[in-house]
């Protein structure tokens, strides 16, 4: 819980989660917000409660008999909920960089995360760096999306296809 306000951007540890979910929502991003979650979590939706100005969030759940608040919540549950927040932000950025975004997450979450990131690319310019080929394969699925694949042969960390004679020459460029 904390204290509701106006929130465009997600804070990078995802404790104005509730409030940024809430902007969201206000901003008539709310069916988006609430397919995705029912994409990935069947029968589900998120609850923003307020009393007394603090704000704090919840998911309901089909079969649980109420509301489960957001420190009942697995890692994974959290954070495709913060992954789904930031995607769907108000105040979109010209870049946005998702490191391993499939960390912490079940599997079967993969199709309905690479659907929200390929929705976003349409606004946003992404990289993702994973190590899930499933989670390519959903964002490839959904979007135009350029892929670059690495691997580390003998130690040494190469671009899949690119030989020792197709590689760029380095330039340090001048000043």
């Amino acid at each position: 819980p904390r204290v509701g306000t106006r929130t465009d951007v997600l804070a990078s540890d995802g404790s104005d989660l509730a409030a940024a979910v809430q902007t969201i929502r206000e901003w008539g991003r709310g069916d988006a917000l609430d397919a995705m979650v029912d994409r990935a979590f069947p029968g589900s939706r998120v609850v923003i409660r307020s009393q007394d100005g603090v704000m704090s969030l919840g998911l309901e759940q089909p079969g649980i008999l109420r509301v489960l608040d957001a420190a009942e919540l697995s890692d994974g549950t959290l954070r495709m909920l913060m992954l789904t927040a930031a995607l769907l932000t108000t105040e979109t950025p010209e870049l946005m960089v998702l490191n391993e975004p499939e960390t912490s997450l079940h599997g079967d979450l993969l199709p309905a995360l690479g659907e929200l990131i390929a929705e976003a690319s349409r606004h946003i310019q992404i990289l993702v760096v994973t190590h899930a080929p499933g989670l390519g394969a959903a964002i490839s699925a959904h979007a135009e999306a350029g892929e670059l694949v690495l691997e580390k042969p003998h130690g040494e960390t190469v671009l899949r296809g690119q030989g020792l004679l197709s590689a760029p020459s380095w330039d340090w460029g001048t000043r």
